[in-house]
């Protein structure tokens, strides 16, 4: 399949994706209890006509297809909508909380592809008690829920040792790195600690193999083995748990950006759904799920990078 029919499968994929989420996620957000009127006009309501006024402006009394029907073509000319609680275009407020959320992203996906890969690894090839230790911990990292991990890194590391910031995203450059670090390592404990048994038990088969044998017995030094026969083969499954973990963190910035109160999209997500802000809610996922296709996607380009033999859209 060449590179551009593979392009529009996926492009023409992602579009019937956005289509079904963005109608369930409209469609149950209308069926949930409450107004948004109550979050606009305050505890206290408002006279008859801010009421109808309100109403008018944000169209709050037309039917359920016409209002999606309207907010989707708004969506194909460039147009998010306008946040009934913020009072200021979608677009604007993902613009200005898209960054902490990517640099958190990113920052954690480095560490899980550093640690996992080299966990891994070790284990595999030296066995033995660094096996087990490495086994434990990864079973201790898949137990432990993301909301306790972020707990005891801020009483331990934060408020203990006062090493790290509590809170906040910092004034830019390293500082932001160093006020992120915590947040990212956990948002990592547990893709990292799976990471780690996907390579165990990828480098554990590949030294199996019959090809890898052959090298040993023709002598070659066990680090070109290591690298060109045994890690290289590994990298498929490696790379496809890679690429899933990392789509699924930006939904898992949720949690970690409450804990330690971060500006990101997963705390504005959170602060929308309870205050019923359809625009806000309807954008932010519509984000979570291009950036879940488009991480797969990059994925299944790098298989043919890691293996010659895979094409582009194939099922091996």
């Amino acid at each position: 399949m060449s590179f551009a029919s593979f392009l529009l499968r996926r492009i023409g994929g992602l579009l019937l994706v956005l289509l079904v989420t963005s109608f369930l996620v409209f469609g149950l957000l209308y069926l949930a209890p409450g107004s948004p009127l109550a979050f606009i006009l305050g505890p206290r309501g408002g006279s008859a006509a801010q009421i109808a006024a309100v109403t008018a402006q944000y169209h709050l009394n037309d039917p359920f297809v016409v209002r999606y029907i309207a907010w989707l073509g708004d969506v194909l000319h460039g147009d998010l909508g306008r946040s009934i609680v913020y009072r200021q275009p979608v677009s604007d407020l993902l613009a200005s909380r898209a960054g902490t959320t990517t640099a958190l992203v990113a920052l954690a996906a480095v560490i899980i592809a550093v640690v996992g890969i080299l966990a891994g690894t070790v284990a595999a090839l030296r066995g033995g008690w660094v096996d087990q230790v490495v086994s434990t911990l990864s079973a201790v990292g898949l137990s432990t829920p993301v909301f306790v991990v972020g707990v005891a890194l801020i009483s331990l590391f934060a408020v203990g040792l006062g090493w790290f910031p509590t809170f906040g995203v910092g004034s830019g450059g390293f500082d932001t790195l160093w006020h992120l670090f915590l947040p990212a390592i956990a948002l990592s404990v547990a893709s990292a600690a799976y990471l780690a048994r996907i390579t165990r038990a990828a480098v554990n088969e590949e030294r199996g193999r019959e090809h890898v044998q052959t090298a040993t017995v023709r002598g070659l030094s066990q680090g070109l083995i290591v690298r060109r026969h045994v890690l290289r083969n590994a990298l498929i499954p490696i790379t496809t748990v890679l690429g899933l973990t990392i789509a699924t963190l930006i939904a898992g910035a949720v949690v970690v950006e409450n804990v330690f109160a971060l500006d990101g999209l997963g705390s504005l997500l959170v602060k929308a759904i309870l205050q019923r802000d359809f625009a806000v809610v309807q954008a932010v996922v519509l984000v979570l799920v291009v950036a879940f296709v488009v991480v797969n996607a990059i994925v299944d380009v790098l298989y043919t990078f890691i293996d010659p033999r895979i094409t582009l859209g194939s099922k091996r």
